[in-house]
């Protein structure tokens, strides 16, 4: 684990002989804190993490970076160039330690503390499908390394480093995930992590508003490959079915392996059966083997899931035995949760969040699904110029799919008339402004023959439909 000494010889050089304690844990909410602890104080536009200084300590952090005075009466070790402080003596816990910036100073220790470890990274990133696919990778590789991952969605600037200071000696393998919003970023996230091995998922138009377009968003997730060592030690696993990831093998000088569903990739499937919630089935293509296999991940696209895991259990030297015990341990569908209604319909709360490749997901779910389908969706936002073309595709899908549309939102609106003019029943389709009225119109309307899926952007709060709507409420 990361000592004391560590921060401080990153900061100014040296580290006296008392700071030899091992820091338990790094985070950003003091409620969080355990003894031992670092905590990282981040002034922002409303909250300020100085403020909370006092409940780190009193929930047990023994430490805290920050990066202007406070007012509580804290001792304080000051680490910023020109100090003159003396800190040969030890200082008793709690105590700050003061820098010029708390970001910086935790970027700059996770940096220099991941490259003194001799641990292989495997860095993921895409528009959708990171997450589930870091899950599995770890569930994978954990069947024969030690292996950290970065908890949540920490795969940014901040959570990022926090999971670089959570490393040890120990540890052998390091699965990253690494969001995008401005180019530059996952490059920056790159020099900190140093990857041998990056996953890129596939490119959608996930926060197309703040990200720009579709090569826009490309050329942001190709740092990534951009970043790998030179083959043989650096490896690109690349979805061949997405053309847009394809097309970054011409951009890095890492090994090529190709996934997909086509026999062109290296690792490649067919013969793909949704089972509902019972999961998936599929077959194998690698060299001249082929593999039958069961795995419970729901969706039909869930297979590309399967594929990356798989495929970094190849790059990373590991026998099928040992691949195949993990993606069927690998209960890895973070978001999408099964709840019942009190009427005795089955609801699929995604409400996580939506784009378009995860609401089509959602869809061929529901396909797979024995009942009524009802689809209540609500708008899709940060998608930019790719707003109107992203929903109606969403609503002819629907169309394919539904017995009932139920849609939230202004921008669903679009999903609705994309489903009528792809010839679906108006008579089956009901429109609501917010989740108010959709959750009335549900209570009166679902029976227990019904399968619901609830998605929609995150911000449409379609998560109070589910609640309202479940056994017990």
């Amino acid at each position: 684990m990361i000592t004391l000494s560590v921060v401080f010889e990153v900061l100014i050089g040296n580290a006296p002989e008392w700071t030899d304690q091992i820091i338990a844990d790094v985070g950003i909410d003091s409620r969080t804190m355990i003894p031992g602890s670092l905590f990282v104080a981040i002034p922002g536009e409303s909250v300020d993490g100085h403020d909370y200084l006092e409940d780190a300590f009193s929930n047990g952090a023994s430490y805290a970076l920050i990066e202007h005075s406070v007012s509580q009466d804290l001792r304080v070790v000051d680490l910023r160039p020109g100090s003159d402080q003396d800190i040969s003596e030890e200082i008793e816990v709690p105590f700050c330690i003061m820098v010029e910036n708390t970001i910086e100073a935790l970027q700059r220790v996770a940096g220099v503390w991941r490259k003194r470890l001799n641990v292989r990274v495997i860095g993921i990133t895409g528009s959708v499908g990171k997450s589930t696919t870091k899950e599995l990778t770890t569930t994978v590789l954990k069947q024969r390394f030690r292996t950290l991952k970065n908890p949540g969605n920490l795969n940014n600037e901040i959570g990022l480093p926090m999971t670089l200071w959570k490393l040890s000696e120990g540890h052998e393998r390091a699965v990253l995930e690494m969001g995008f919003y401005v180019p530059g970023e996952i490059k920056f996230l790159c020099d900190l992590a140093d990857p041998v091995v990056g996953v890129i998922t596939n490119i959608g138009t996930v926060h197309a508003e703040r990200a720009g377009s579709q090569d826009d968003i490309a050329q942001g997730k190709a740092e990534l490959v951009q970043s790998l060592p030179a083959a043989p030690d650096g490896v690109a696993i690349l979805n061949y079915d997405d053309e847009l990831v394809r097309a970054m093998a011409d951009q890095t000088d890492a090994r090529i392996f190709y996934y997909g569903l086509s026999p062109e990739a290296d690792l490649w499937a067919d013969q793909v059966e949704g089972l509902g919630l019972a999961g998936i089935k599929f077959r194998l293509h690698y060299n001249n083997e082929n593999i039958h296999l069961k795995v419970p991940l729901i969706g039909r696209h869930s297979v590309h899931t399967v594929l990356r895991a798989a495929a970094v259990g190849i790059i990373e030297g590991m026998s099928w035995e040992e691949i195949i015990r993990g993606l069927r341990s690998g209960r890895t569908q973070l978001r999408l949760v099964v709840v019942k209604a009190a009427c005795g319909a089955m609801m699929l709360d995604d409400t996580y969040n939506a784009s378009p490749k995860s609401m089509l997901a959602g869809l061929n779910l529901l396909d797979e699904m024995e009942g009524r389908k009802v689809a209540v969706l609500g708008d899709m936002l940060e998608l930019g110029r790719y707003e109107t073309q992203g929903h109606q595709k969403v609503g002819i899908r629907a169309a394919e799919v539904v017995d009932v549309l139920v849609t939230v939102g202004q921008l669903a609106k679009i999903i609705a008339k994309a489903a009528a003019d792809a010839g679906f029943q108006k008579e089956n389709i009901y429109s609501f402004a917010d989740s108010a009225g959709a959750e009335k119109f549900l209570k009166q309307y679902l029976t227990e023959n019904d399968v619901v899926l609830v998605k929609g952007s995150r911000g449409m709060r379609l998560d109070k439909i589910v609640t309202s709507l479940e056994v017990g409420s």
